[in-house]
């Protein structure tokens, strides 16, 4: 446990100064010089750095998994801020962990390198391409994968697709660059990696095989043929409360003494289950806390319908609202009981519990950890990129719904509240900055539901034939008009009421 308030003179945080770190922070306890890469890791956000990157430092803690170490990689620019960043403190991250009661800090040291950002991802084409690399992870949001919205396959019609395909050597974007690399690797002979997925996508690994193979397809059927036969996508589930960085995040690593430019925040939960579908080997997770089954389908279902619908159910409404934080969303009344009563009555009886967990103790969990005050999650980074998350969190147990008929007038309350934020703005008159990669068609589409809610509905892309549903369409159009007219808190407490 370390004193957050105490006042001690900064240390840059770097391979140098680890020994001098105050006496409370952990560290790594093995030799970084001995290190040897065996992953390349595309995204290297908040979230990696506190999950993943954490379970492979403590295999090192252990003296395991040291020709395991990740090799950092980006496609965009604003990722080269990410790798200056990293670069300059020899890839340390220090870890903050976050407990109402307490805190703990660690410095995690098993990244050692960050590839140039570059148009052509030449760098990272060279490397994904060496013998050596024998996993390539993504975390590049649940948006990231060219998924037609209304079909769920593959999007052969994105200018980045069709630019990867007529230019198979200098892609641009991170699918492109994986099969550019496994062309040089079949060529050389030196055999396919993994993919492997990190992102909240139902099927996740599925989908990254959809994307990669359907991409190589473009330019090189043969080749598509050899990657889907030879390279393996193990299905995955990761689950921790990562906050974005910022001030505050900065102002906490030098309160404990140490000038770290990315430390990073977290909950005191993690859990990550995996598929054991490795086509060249693994490190050894499972010794630190992973969980490998053949029914990873249960375990992400429960996650992605209960916590990630349920920050949709929270954050939409404290958007409007003018709430700042998650943890404040929990706070608010209103918003504390329409969580548990649609998580418990919508969402819960339509997925199956896993081992150890019955759906009504996880909403109880996932309920703790959303208030937790240590945790500054903002609700404008939860309520971002609806437009994916909405119809991969919260659409699918509406469906589920009305194929059953169970309840689904909560989860249709916070479709009504998304097309309510998506107005731009607040109860309060503030405005709502734009929060979505569509939010100039969600806007649009928002204003002409004012009076006609059909309007909203209309955008197949997100909600298919929703729109012909009665049971949903009629409820909408009835709790949208009752937002405008009433307010949002109004129509939270009539649903409460019912």
């Amino acid at each position: 446990m370390v004193d957050l308030a105490q006042e001690t003179e900064l240390m840059k945080l770097n391979d140098a100064t680890l020994s001098q770190l105050p006496e409370a922070v952990l560290r790594p306890r093995y030799d970084r010089a001995r290190l040897k890469p065996g992953i390349v890791h595309i995204g290297v956000g908040n979230f990696h750095r506190a999950h993943q990157a954490w379970y492979l430092h403590r295999l090192m803690q252990q003296g395991d998994a040291f020709d395991w170490a990740i090799i950092g990689a980006g496609v965009r620019q604003y990722d080269a801020s990410m790798r200056e960043k990293l670069l300059a403190q020899d890839c340390l991250t220090t870890l903050i962990e976050l407990d109402p009661s307490s805190a703990t800090a660690e410095v995690i040291g098993s990244m050692i390198d960050y590839l140039p950002i570059e148009d052509s991802n030449s760098a990272l084409i060279e490397r994904m391409a060496r013998p050596d690399i024998r996993i390539v992870a993504m975390t590049v949001t649940e948006g990231g994968y060219f998924i037609d919205p209304a079909t769920k396959g593959f999007d052969p019609t994105h200018p980045d697709i069709i630019h990867d395909s007529r230019n198979p050597s200098t892609p641009r974007t991170a699918f492109g660059a994986i099969v550019a690399a496994l062309r040089l690797r079949r060529e050389n002979g030196f055999g396919p990696f993994t993919c492997l997925c990190c992102d909240n996508l139902q099927g996740n690994g599925d989908v990254l095989r959809q994307t990669t193979v359907s991409l190589a397809r473009l330019a090189d059927p043969d080749l598509a043929n050899w990657i889907d036969a030879n390279c393996t996508f193990p299905n995955s589930m990761v689950d921790s409360i990562v906050p974005a960085t910022g001030p505050n995040e900065l102002a906490l690593a030098q309160q404990l003494g140490i000038d770290d430019l990315t430390p990073v925040t977290h909950e005191n939960f993690r859990q990550w289950v995996m598929e054991d579908d490795f086509c060249a080997g693994r490190p050894n997770w499972e010794n630190v806390g992973a969980t490998f089954t053949d029914d990873v389908h249960s375990f992400e279902t429960m996650k992605i319908r209960i916590l990630n619908g349920g920050h949709q159910v929270i954050a939409v409404p404290g958007e409007v609202l003018s709430i700042k934080t998650i943890a404040d969303c929990m706070k608010h009344e209103l918003i504390s009981q329409f969580f548990t009563k649609v998580a418990q009555e919508e969402i819960a009886p339509l997925v199956k519990p896993v081992s150890g967990m019955a759906t009504k103790e996880y909403v109880a969990l996932v309920h703790k950890r959303f208030s937790n005050p240590k945790i500054i999650d903002t609700t404008r980074r939860v309520a971002f990129d609806g437009s994916s998350r909405h119809p991969g969190f919260v659409i699918p147990s509406i469906r589920e719904g009305l194929a059953n008929g169970t309840p689904i007038e909560g989860l249709t309350l916070v479709e009504a509240a998304w097309a309510r934020m998506c107005e731009g703005t607040r109860d309060d008159g503030s405005r709502i900055e734009p929060n979505d990669p569509n939010w100039n068609d969600l806007n649009a589409k928002a204003l002409e539901a004012r009076t006609k809610p059909s309007a909203w509905l209309e955008m197949s892309q997100f909600y298919g034939d929703l729109a012909v549903e009665p049971r949903f369409a009629d409820s909408f159009a009835r709790w949208l008009c009752f937002i405008w007219e009433e307010g949002l808190e109004a129509a939270i407490t009539t649903y409460l009421e019912t």
